[in-house]
C-alpha cells in the first residue's frame, strides 16, 4: 500500500497507474478515524475495482465550529493498518496547506437540497464538503466514490454537485454499518464516555420502534413521538427530526406524499455535547 501525502504525488501516481491500462479506480473519502463503517465502503471498493484510494483529510471548510474542528479525533497511523488490512492501494493523506494553497472560494448551492436540516444549522458546511470532494474527485479522477447512507443528506447534495459538473463517475452509497447494540458507528463515538454511549443507543431504538410506530399513526404523530421520547431522556437533546422525501429532502405531510419516506434526526448526546447524526428508512 503506497501512502501519499500532496496532490502531485497523487496525480502522478494516478496518471503512471492508467498509462496504458484500462484500469477502474474506487475512492473512499474520509476524514480519518476509520470504524467498521469505512471498513465496508473500502471492502465494497476493493470488491468492485482494480484499484482502491482511501483518502484520509479533516477537511477545515466544512466545520462551522473552530471546536469541533479541533477536536475532531486524528488516528492516522492506526487508519493506516487498517487499510493495508483491508486491500486499499492507495492512501492520500495532504495536509491543509497542500490542498488549499489559496483559500477556495468557490461557492456551491444547490437548493432546496441543501437548504434544509443540516444546512441552515451549519452554514457553509456543505459548500465545504463540495470544495474537498469535487478537489478529490478531479486530483483521484475515480470511476466510482463511496459514501456512507449515514451522511444522508450529504449523499444527496454530492450527486447534485456531480450532476452540475458534468462529472462522468458513479456515486455509491452504502448503508449504514451499526454496532450490535443499533447505534450507528460514528467517528464522533469515541468521544463518548462508556455511559453516554449507552444514552446514544436510545437513537437508533427510539428511530426502529419509529417504524413500527407509524404504521398506524400520521407522519406528525411519528414526529413528536421520536422527539418526546428522546427529549424525555437524561443526557440526550434532540436537535431536529424531520420526515423527509428521501429524493428531494422536502418534508412530508403524509406518509402518501412521497414513494421513499426517510426520517433523519440529529441529537446532542452527553455533557460536551457529541452532535450525532442518524436516519431511518420509514418507505421506499
Amino acid at each position: 500500500m503506497n501512502i501519499l501525502t500532496t496532490q502531485s504525488d497523487m496525480r502522478a501516481a494516478m496518471a503512471a497507474l492508467r498509462a496504458g491500462a484500462n484500469l477502474t479506480v474506487g475512492l473512499v473519502p474520509t476524514m480519518g478515524a476509520l470504524h467498521e463503517g469505512h471498513a465496508s465502503l473500502v471492502r465494497r471498493s476493493v470488491k468492485e475495482n482494480d484499484v482502491t484510494v482511501v483518502s484520509v483529510f479533516v477537511n477545515p471548510t466544512q466545520f462551522n465550529d473552530p471546536t469541533d474542528l479541533k477536536n475532531y479525533p486524528r488516528t492516522l497511523e492506526a487508519d493506516c493498518r487498517l487499510l493495508e488490512e483491508l486491500g486499499a492501494d492507495y492512501v492520500f493523506a495532504p495536509t491543509p496547506e497542500d490542498i488549499y494553497p489559496e483559500p477556495d472560494t468557490r461557492v456551491f448551492s444547490f437548493p432546496p437540497i441543501d437548504t434544509v436540516m443540516e444546512g441552515p444549522r451549519r452554514p457553509g458546511h456543505f459548500n465545504g464538503v463540495c470544495q474537498i470532494v469535487s478537489k478529490l474527485f478531479d486530483i483521484v479522477a475515480p470511476d466510482r466514490a463511496y459514501f456512507g447512507e449515514k451522511d444522508f443528506q450529504q449523499i444527496a447534495v454530492i450527486r447534485a454537485m456531480v450532476r452540475h459538473l458534468r462529472l462522468s463517475l458513479e456515486i455509491v452509497s452504502c448503508p449504514i454499518v451499526r454496532e450490535p447494540s443499533g447505534l450507528a458507528l460514528s467517528s464522533r463515538n469515541t468521544l463518548l464516555s462508556p455511559d453516554e454511549k449507552a444514552t446514544a443507543v436510545n437513537i437508533s431504538k427510539t428511530l426502529f420502534a419509529a417504524q413500527d410506530f407509524a404504521k398506524a399513526h400520521t407522519v406528525a404523530e411519528t414526529h413528536d413521538y421520536v422527539v418526546s421520547t428522546l427529549n424525555a431522556i437524561e443526557g440526550l437533546e434532540v436537535e431536529y427530526f424531520e420526515i423527509v422525501d428521501g429524493t428531494t429532502l422536502q418534508s412530508v405531510r403524509s406518509w402518501d406524499d412521497a414513494p421513499y419516506v426517510v426520517g433523519c434526526i440529529t441529537v446532542y448526546c452527553g455533557a460536551k455535547p457529541i452532535r450525532l447524526i442518524d436516519n431511518i428508512c420509514f418507505k421506499k
